[in-house]
């Protein structure tokens, strides 16, 4: 033979099987084999390339616009909010009379679904009023009443008790009730409110009826909305 020699079999077994188990001895030395390495990820998406996972959005507009409310929707989230017109009376009130407006609520396109209730009503920020001392303020009465969209907001709203969600004083009557409004502006709920001055209000002690006259108010009301 040439100058090379041949390892005998037995070792040249024991050389692969060692190799092929991820280490090899040589001259004593354990020198380690690399191995192949892999990853794999997800992410949560839409199923188009984009972002999967987020929050919904729930959002309440409103028109004062009367019935049907088919026009004049926005929002008005802080005080004093739109203009509810009251009818023509409204600012010519004698003992005993009533004077009525309306508003109509809806979740926006896109919203979820969820309630509204009225609160008592509060001064409106930022209007000038003639009632320092509040007595007209404290001799007004108000009811609220839910009713449909279609109809028109009156004393003959009021027949149905079962509609009426507030009654009392102004400064303090609101609604323990909540009312429903479908996800996507898929439904509307319309209130009619009356303001009255009663034909024999409460008065401070000492205050007479005709010290009544002339006088004016602008109450407020909030609508607090919580999603479904």
């Amino acid at each position: 033979m040439s100058g090379q020699s041949t390892a005998p079999a037995s070792r040249r077994t024991k050389i692969f099987a060692l190799a092929t188990g991820g280490a090899l001895v040589v001259g004593g030395v354990g020198l380690t084999l690399a191995a192949w390495t892999d990853t794999e990820w997800v992410f949560g998406g839409n199923g188009a390339g984009g972002a999967g996972v987020g929050t919904s959005t729930f959002e309440v507009e409103q028109s004062v616009a009367g019935a049907p409310f088919t026009a004049g929707w926005t929002q008005a989230e802080a005080n004093p909010g739109q203009g509810m017109t009251f009818t023509a009376d409204a600012l010519a009130l004698s003992p005993g009379e009533a004077s009525y407006a309306a508003v109509a609520l809806r979740t926006v396109s896109g919203s979820v679904a969820g309630s509204l209730r009225l609160e008592s009503a509060t001064p409106a920020a930022g209007i000038t009023t003639a009632d320092t001392d509040e007595i007209l303020w404290d001799a007004l009465q108000v009811r609220v009443a839910t009713t449909a969209t279609s109809a028109s907001c009156g004393a003959a709203t009021f027949n149905d008790p079962a509609a009426v969600i507030a009654s009392g004083p102004l400064g303090t009557a609101g609604a323990a009730t909540t009312q429903a409004l479908a996800a996507n502006s898929g439904s509307a709920q319309a209130y009619c409110f009356e303001v009255s001055l009663p034909a024999t209000p409460a008065l401070p002690t000492g205050v007479e009826l005709d010290a009544l006259q002339g006088r004016t108010v602008a109450p407020a009301w909030e609508f607090t909305a919580e999603s479904a």
